[in-house]
């Protein structure tokens, strides 16, 4: 499943420039056994089976000898909301194992015991932990120097000030009678970065205005919204004055 991350895109070219380093460790690998069986029927009943844990202690004892100052993540979730936030803070991080689960979950001393942090993906279940794991990957590998060639790439992605990115465009310049904004075709680059913040701004509140709850606005960005705000206050004034008054019903 992960060769499709390997071997292609930019996660491909930073392995090739050495830029980052990952490998796949297999849980079965370190079961015992002839049938090297990584599950068990779940203490008091229940539906499906669960990872058993020495073949997971033992796959992490493994990872640790190639990489002795990893931080060990369970991917779960009952873990922490995997965000743009988390992964700026993974990426600051030596190193990283991920244990992906399976089937109805993981044996809970591997997450009391043997991990540093859980994490989840998402309000959602998936067959395993793999995708999860390749997210992060990917998600984290970005934000390593040099992965991404451009020094501010990463830096100008969604979510990286906490804002959607703005509207992007390219050519042509007129697409079905809708036209590029004139002052991306202006070349006066000040003016285009103040259009591209007020573009995330407007683009996060009409899109995902909670994300203003955790995001620290410059006073330029205040007045950008107290202007958006202005604008919406005179189109609703405007429709009122058009719109009949209310009558109440005769008794």
């Amino acid at each position: 499943m992960f060769d499709a991350l390997f071997h292609h895109s930019i996660f491909k070219r930073a392995l090739g420039q050495n830029l980052i380093s990952a490998d796949v460790y297999n849980i079965r690998d370190f079961a015992q056994g002839k049938h090297h069986v990584t599950d068990d029927k779940p203490y008091g009943g229940g539906s499906g089976m669960v990872f058993k844990p020495d073949p997971i202690v033992k796959a992490i004892e493994s990872a640790k000898g190639a990489y002795p100052e990893s931080l060990t993540i369970l991917l779960t979730p009952q873990g922490r909301t995997f965000d743009q936030k988390m992964a700026w803070e993974l990426s600051q991080k030596k190193s990283l194992i991920l244990i992906c689960g399976r089937y109805e979950g993981v044996d809970e001393r591997i997450a009391l015991d043997y991990t540093d942090l859980e994490i989840s993906i998402g309000n959602y279940v998936l067959t395993g932990g793999e995708p999860a794991a390749m997210i992060i990957m990917d998600a984290v590998s970005r934000l390593i120097p040099g992965v991404l060639g451009a020094e501010d790439a990463a830096q100008l992605d969604s979510f990286s000030d906490g804002l959607l990115e703005y509207a992007q465009y390219t050519r042509p310049e007129v697409f079905e009678n809708h036209h590029v904004p004139d002052i991306l075709l202006s070349g006066h680059h000040q003016n285009i970065n103040q259009w591209r913040r007020e573009s995330a701004l407007i683009r996060t509140f009409l899109k995902r205005p909670e994300l203003f709850e955790n995001i620290s606005l410059s006073p330029e960005d205040l007045l950008i919204l107290k202007k958006w705000a202005q604008k919406i206050e005179t189109i609703i004034s405007k429709q009122s004055s058009h719109c009949p008054s209310s009558l109440s019903g005769a008794g």
